[in-house]
């Protein structure tokens, strides 16, 4: 299992190859393959070996070479059935590659020693060439292993046959050292270019691997977002209108990113739905204004929390869904989203569990409080109305009934009408309620009401005789401590802990039902595993991890680049399904370009110093190999001008501007394909040019002919049969030049190999020497029929350098798509973030929502005091006239409709930087609560001047003329006469979130009840204010008018004065 952080890493961590994940990931993606490539390449050949030697009646002469072969065939056919059939050979994976070296090694010696006294420098050079390349690009060591592996093999090659040859061979000292030197630049080219390939293919599998392991990682995160936005959408909004919603804002999260404008309807969308025969609870705290009082803020918002979440689990107990909290109001609904056949006697069971938990809590603290609950039946409409602060609400006649029925209720009773009476059935006894003495409404309508008897309460009669619980010990504490202590025993879960909660998500992606694309297995999911609950969230995500590692590990052995079976790829070619990523695989840039045509170079030097060394010093090669290497040259000050030319580009204009060529290299495919094919085109044709260009010559030639004397380190006889096996070892080369172009087009190398290998087929076919008396007494290996050994060998690359080239084609095209796919996943990260962010900030302001996400997300309670906030209530009294419920209107919704146009446009106005210190708190009907300086760090308002901490109230007046005029503009499209009432405060309020299943952001305080007292007492078109804000407002300059004296709830007789709005929209002009 996974260390902690083990798969948790940045950009700046250091590489751990040793990593055992990642050494199963290479074994699957890369040594198994390659393996497997090797092993079917050398029974391939080997095969071909053999039928050569019997077609040409040779067998006879070779049998030991034969036998030799033949046992080779046979451990690695074992060897590739074992690979195919049982992936546990992984642990011998070590094994097999020494086994197959061992082989390689053996089956070359036994070509060399086969007959004695028969010894050439040049023979089985290629092959050991080939043992060289495959031991870096294809068998599964590491670099220090390849190198040691492969030096051995060239160092074997060259001391076993110099000392063979010079003992058994009558050439001269000279000509045996230029063939030493010419094997030995050959076997350091093999070596260099197998070491280079094996370099960047561990470079590009480890950073396969982090990406692969990235986007895996992504994805996490991803389902954790997901389910983080679905709890927090969930815990504002109910289901079934909640994914409306989360759709309208990734739809609008598009449109922002595409600088699209937004669609121009004349109505916002509207989200609210009807449903008939639900019941409608509203419950009040008795007393607990009173006690707030006394409370600092934590006591405050731990006691609501405690109160109000212990209120959520009753409600969840008796099918009830809680709508909104209103101070220390309730309120609730039974029936939503889906209708139940006993919602009122569920909301009368959850009345009664209301009366009794605050009896409970009055009777163990002694604090004088109780529970007043209203219940009426009937139709709601519910949803969401407005742009911001989303809060779910009921609106209908019979929810404003419902309210009625608690404030007329009666302390410690359930209040219901005779409508829920009728639904209850038989199911409670009931007494008379007479709540027409205490509400004129209900009189007016006539409504009977009745309160429901407990039956509990007889239970509590019979057992008057107990003795009460004792709180005398406690009596000495405040009353709000005692609140909070007794409260806080029922552990009432805290706002916003679901969404920390990270559990395990692999059971999510097993549980997928239905048949699946079948993709590259980076798609593939996790195994569901059941975790330790008792395990950190962090160890459960780095588990998920490295299951879906695993699994992303497994499929790769179902997926290579030879079966074509991955929707991402059309058949064998490996092109993109997607149009647009084959475009995007074709022009991504090469890092790593440079590098190979410094390679290339190398290879272009190799190839001169083996015809220096072998071929005559003539002037045509002289002049050829100078064009090549001039070719050469500038191609790469091309791709260098850039490091070198740096400091002098500045003065003069030809090298800036190769220098901003240089820049393109890598990143322009129009620049890059053509220095590439003119490269390889280059050593391609260097490596048997000047032999094609000699034809066919007679064995005493002496080159008197030539421009200059040709000198010849062999003697004549022996030349040109030379010169033919060591042209074929530079064509050669060239092919592996070729091959170290990794990432470039797959097409174009197929091409240039392919036509180069015809060419050499050709030539070496066509343009035998004549003279081979060289070969003339040797039984040697096909050495009577020269040719045929330089068909296999340069058939024998070609073929392992095409499907060496398609595996890595793969790689790099496997790179790019999980590249893509972790862009788009990490897109959608971005996007499930903003979505969280705007969700989260639609229920908190930014400053608080901050204190919820991120990752130094709090658990601890929000709770905050400010001495100076201005608050203000607005309310449309005219649209409870306004509201009807017929059919021309279904039933309230087109009234709902344009309440919620008002409440948008209000939202609108706060996108207003001027407004950008306002915060909406909520809307209760058709009133608007909105806050100022609840931005401002607490405990830094003391340092402020007064002039800075009185703006928020002029911009809070100014706000309500703005709502004033919005308001107007509405009246006058929609033909209506609605006025806005507005009552604005300031002073200290306690602002805190409470509730654990729905968080809700909320202040309290007498500031917040003298605002809406304001507001209720005023009049329409006016802004309402009390005697202290008036006096802060006319310092601002706002010219405010003396109401007088008027009676308010709770307070008795308050000054209040109207702020002149006509005046305010000039003073207000020299505010901003």
């Amino acid at each position: 299992m996974p260390a902690k952080g083990k798969y948790f890493f940045n950009e700046t961590d250091d590489c751990r190859m040793s990593d055992p994940l990642y050494e199963k990931y290479r074994y699957t993606s890369q040594q198994h393959p390659l393996l497997l490539l090797l092993l079917f390449i050398a029974i391939i050949f080997w095969s071909t070996l053999i039928i050569v030697f019997f077609t040409t009646e040779e067998a006879h002469n070779h049998l030991a070479f034969i036998i030799a072969v033949c046992a080779a065939l046979v451990i690695f056919a074992v060897m590739y059935l074992l690979l195919c059939i049982e992936s546990l050979f992984r642990r011998w994976l070590m094994l097999f590659g020494v086994m197959i070296w061992v082989c390689f090694l053996i089956v070359g010696y036994v070509s060399l020693f086969e007959r004695e006294n028969d010894y050439q420098l040049w023979d089985q050079v290629p092959f050991f060439l080939f043992i060289i390349f495959t031991v870096y690009t294809m068998l599964p060591f590491g670099m220090r292993g390849a190198v040691i592996i492969s030096l051995l093999s060239a160092l074997s090659h060259i001391i076993v046959l110099s000392i063979m040859v010079s003992m058994t061979s009558q050439e001269n000292k000279e000509s045996i050292l230029f063939q030493l030197f010419a094997n030995a630049v050959i076997f350091l080219c093999g070596n260099l270019m197998g070491a280079f390939h094996k370099r960047q293919m561990q470079v590009a599998s480890w950073d396969l691997y982090r990406y692969t392991l990235k986007c895996i990682q992504v994805r996490m995160k991803l389902k954790i977002e997901k389910r983080q936005q679905e709890n927090l959408l969930l815990s504002i909004l109910p289901a079934h209108i909640s994914m409306e919603m989360k759709l309208a804002i990734i739809e609008r999260l598009k449109e922002t990113n595409d600088n699209r404008q937004m669609h121009d309807n004349n109505f916002h969308s509207l989200y609210v739905k009807r449903h008939q025969n639900v019941s409608i609870l509203y419950a009040d705290i008795v007393g607990f204004t009173r006690l707030a009082s006394d409370c600092s803020p934590k006591e405050l918002v731990v006691m609501l929390n405690e109160l109000f979440g212990k209120f959520d689990q009753i409600a969840k107990e008796n099918e009830c869904m809680r709508i909104k909290i209103l101070g220390d109001c309730y309120y609730c609904v039974s029936g939503l989203p889906v209708s139940l056949p006993v919602h009122a006697r569920n909301c009368v069971k959850m009345g009664l569990d209301m009366c009794e938990a605050i009896k409970q809590v009055r009777e163990a603290t002694g604090v004088d409080i109780n529970m007043r609950v209203g219940i009426h039946s009937g139709n709601v409409l519910c949803g969401v109305i407005g742009l911001r602060k989303w809060q779910y609400d009921v609106w209908s006649h019979d929810v404003s009934l419902a309210n009625r029925m608690e404030s007329a209720g009666v302390p410690g009773r359930v209040h219901i009408t005779e409508a829920t009476l009728n639904h209850l059935g038989k199911a409670y006894e009931v007494e008379e309620g007479n709540g027409h003495l205490r509400d004129p409404y209900l009189e007016s309508m006539n409504i009977k009401t009745y309160l429901v008897v407990d039956p509990r309460s007889k239970q509590c009669t019979a057992n008057n005789h107990l003795p009460k619980t004792r709180v005398n010990d406690g009596l000495k504490m405040r009353a709000s401590v005692r609140m909070t202590r007794y409260l806080e025993s029922w552990g009432a879960a805290r706002p916003f802990a679901h969404l920390n909660h990270r559990e395990s998500v692999s059971s999510d992606s097993s549980s997928s039902q239905g048949k699946q694309r079948k993709e590259i297995p980076l798609s593939s999911t996790g195994r569901q595993r059941n975790s330790d609950r008792n395990s950190s969230q962090k160890g459960r995500i780095e588990e998920d991890i490295y299951e879906e590692m695993m699994s992303t590990i497994e499929g790769l052995s179902s997926t290579n680049p030879w079966c074509g079976r991955s929707d991402d790829f059309c058949g064998f070619s490996l092109i993109f399904a997607e149009p647009s990523l084959e475009k995007e695989y074709r022009t991504i840039p090469i890092l790593k370009l440079k590098s190979y045509f410094a390679c290339a170079s190398f290879v272009f030097l190799c190839i001169f110093l083996i015809q220096m060394f072998i071929m005559p010093k003539t002037a045509k090669l002289g002049i050829s190999f100078g064009i090549v290497a001039v070719i050469i040259v500038l191609i790469l000050f091309v791709c260098f001008a850039e490091k070198c030319m740096k400091r002098c580009s500045e003065s003069w204009p030809f090298l800036r501007c190769l220098c901003a060529i240089s820049e393109k290299v890598e990143t322009m495919p129009l620049l890059r394909l053509p220095l590439a094919v003119i490269t390889i085109g280059a050593l391609l044709i260097i490596a048997i040019f000047n032999f094609a260009t000699e034809g066919n010559k007679p064995a005493n030639f002496t080159g008197s002919n030539d421009l200059g004397a040709a000198t010849y380190p062999f003697g004549n006889t022996t030349q040109s049969c030379i010169e033919e096996t060591y042209y074929a070892y530079c064509c050669i080369l060239a092919f592996i030049a070729c091959s170290v172009f990794l990432q470039i087009s797959f097409e174009l190398k197929v091409l240039l190999l392919s036509i180069a290998v015809t060419v050499y087929l050709i030539i070496f076919n066509t343009l035998q020497h004549r003279n081979l008396s060289f070969y003339g007494n040797s039984t040697r290996l096909f050495i009577k029929e020269p040719r045929i050994t330089t068909n296999l060998y340069l058939v024998l690359f070609y073929i392992t350098l095409i499907l060496l080239a398609k595996q890595i084609d793969y790689y790099c095209r496997l790179d790019c798509l999980w590249k893509s796919k972790f862009k788009k996943e990490h897109e959608q990260f971005e996007t499930m973030e903003n979505v969280n962010r705007l969700l989260l900030e639609n229920v908190l302001p930014a400053h608080v929502a901050a204190y919820f996400i991120g990752e130094k997300r709090n658990e601890d309670w929000y709770h905050q005091s400010y001495d100076c906030v201005c608050v203000m209530f607005a309310s449309v009294p005219d649209f409870k006239v306004f509201y009807t419920e017929c059919d021309i209107n279904k039933e309230g919704l087109e009234c709902l409709r344009l309440l919620n146009e008002i409440i948008a446009d209000f939202d609108e106005l706060l996108l207003k930087p001027k407004f950008s210190g306002v915060e909406k708190i909520k809307t209760i009907g058709s009133t608007y609560m909105a806050a100022a300086g609840l931005s401002v760090t607490p405990g830094q308002e003391n340092s402020q001047d007064k002039e800075r901490q009185h703006a928020h109230i002029g911009i809070m007046v100014e706000y309500g003329i703005a709502l004033m005029s919005k308001l107007d503009g509405i009246n006058r499209h929609s033909f209506n006469n609605f006025r806005l009432r507005i009552g604005i405060n300031h002073g200290p309020v306690i602002a805190g979130v409470i509730g654990a299943r729905k968080p809700q952001y909320d202040i309290w305080g007498n500031t917040v009840n003298v605002a809406s007292r304001m507001e209720s007492t005023g009049e329409l078109g006016k802004i309402q204010v009390t005697e202290e804000t008036s006096k802060i407002l006319q310092e601002l300059g706002y010219s405010c008018e003396c109401r007088g004296l008027i009676n308010v709830k709770g307070k008795g007789e308050l000054r209040t004065y109207f702020v002149c709005t006509e005046t305010a929209k000039f003073q207000g002009m020299g505010l901003n």
